[in-house]
């Protein structure tokens, strides 16, 4: 099915690895003139080599300053994938300051900065936009060691529901995706334990953790006009694990 994204230009976060490489990787070949942005150099280099004309962007998300500059001038974007994100596990009774400033600016208040930049840059133009932001199975279920994040994924969800509100009236249209366990570096990280994993299998009906391309496919399907009356929503890519 060509989901018609050619010829659009894409912002995606979190660029470097996982998810984030896989949309970058799929929109570059669809035709999609992509910004992507991380905060390692190295993995936008490598990233530029395997998908030539891809512009580099590299800032650390959680300094706002940084991030205002690096994406000023980025010119017009039509697409964004808010993808970019910190897992800090650590138990309620031991959850550090640290833990929840790194997270909370990370995985929430850049989202809002840089959907803010992108919107205004649409609204200013007049043009349609659609903004995928990537939640979690997390947002909507207790998970032992994850209250922060847990905590931040509910946030986006919310805000996602705001945002489409507002930003609906411009044709910008707000989703989200909410993904199980992906096998990701950052998944792989967390999830290595055969013990942890198990308990969190018997619990997702298809009996497996995501692939990244699972995960991308439902992100350019919301990009795209394809998914033109869907707004404000959150989509499960979890194996049936919501539904349990």
């Amino acid at each position: 099915m060509d989901l018609g994204l050619a010829g659009r230009r894409a912002l995606v976060t979190g660029a470097g690895k996982g998810i984030g490489r896989g949309t970058v990787k799929a929109l570059h070949a669809a035709g999609v003139q992509v910004v992507a942005l991380s905060r390692t150099r190295a993995d936008l280099d490598s990233l530029v080599v395997e998908c030539p004309g891809v512009e580099p962007v590299c800032v650390d998300l959680g300094d706002w300053d940084a991030t205002e500059r690096a994406l000023g001038s980025v010119g017009p974007v039509d697409l964004l994938v808010n993808n970019a994100a910190v897992a800090l596990l650590q138990p309620f009774l031991e959850v550090t300051k640290e833990a929840c400033d790194t997270s909370f600016d990370v995985n929430l208040r850049a989202v809002i900065q840089v959907s803010q930049i992108v919107a205004r840059g649409l609204i200013a133009r007049g043009a349609p936009g659609a903004i995928v932001n990537i939640s979690s199975q997390a947002s909507q279920r207790a998970i032992t060691n994850h209250s922060v994040y847990c905590s931040t994924k509910g946030a986006m969800d919310m805000l996602t529901r705001v945002m489409a509100l507002e930003l609906g009236p411009h044709k910008i249209r707000v989703n989200a995706v909410n993904p199980t366990v992906v096998m990701t570096p950052m998944g792989q990280a967390n999830w290595s334990d055969p013990q942890k994993a198990k308990a969190m299998l018997d619990r997702i009906p298809l009996g497996r953790f995501a692939e990244v391309e699972n995960v991308v496919d439902v992100i350019l399907f919301l990009l795209s006009d394809r998914s033109s009356m869907t707004t404000g929503s959150t989509v499960p890519v979890d194996g049936g694990f919501l539904a349990t």
